[in-house]
């Protein structure tokens, strides 16, 4: 499987990861607030240096904004139908500067480090006798795991298709990718359960 993160000693690096995810959240809450379209560009315009600074080549960095930037653009086609252009850019720079954040603290942070967090946040949960911080934590690293191995697969895919001179459609890609995804979180499963890696706590 890949991973999404980049080794580096960007000022993103350095940040703990505690930071970046909270500065996420934040974040998140202002682009969302925020009505204002001369602030919106002046934070994507921040959000994609920042992004920048990552240590990227320049067409990788291209390559993992594709999927989210194509949804972006519905969204925005989606909005032109029904409101004024004005009111139709606010949602798609909100939704370009989080994807742009989001990208520089993916790219920032290794998988372990994300773990780590997210099951040290979800450690006082326990004590409802609901959840497990460590499951949890396998969990998010699981998704984070598997997202890039899905894209990766769905591009062979259609390539495959394209190769045998059929035309690549959703209804055509999406079966083979949802049997084959499947089939990997069986195997991880079973190779979880089989190293006793889960907590079945009482």
């Amino acid at each position: 499987m890949q991973s999404l993160y980049v080794e580096g000693n960007s000022p993103m690096h350095r940040l703990s990861p505690r930071i970046k995810l909270a500065s996420l959240a934040v974040f998140g809450i202002v682009l969302f607030i925020s009505q204002n379209i001369a602030l919106l560009c002046g934070l994507v315009v921040l959000t994609a240096v920042v992004y920048r600074t990552t240590g990227l080549p320049l067409g990788e960095g291209l390559r993992r904004l594709r999927p989210v930037f194509l949804t972006i653009v519905v969204v925005a086609l989606f909005n032109l139908l029904f409101n004024p252009w004005q009111a139709a850019l606010v949602p798609v720079l909100r939704l370009t500067a989080l994807m742009l954040f989001a990208a520089a603290v993916t790219a920032t942070t290794s998988i372990t480090a994300f773990i780590d967090e997210v099951t040290a946040l979800a450690r006082p949960l326990e004590r409802t006798g609901w959840v497990q911080a460590d499951d949890i934590g396998l969990a998010l690293g699981l998704v984070l795991r598997f997202v890039p191995d899905i894209v990766g697969r769905y591009q062979a895919i259609r390539e495959a298709h394209k190769a045998r001179g059929l035309k690549a459609r959703p209804t055509t890609l999406l079966a083979p990718l949802i049997i084959l995804t499947l089939r990997d979180a069986d195997n991880v499963a079973a190779a979880i359960d089989a190293r006793r890696i889960r907590r079945h706590g009482s």
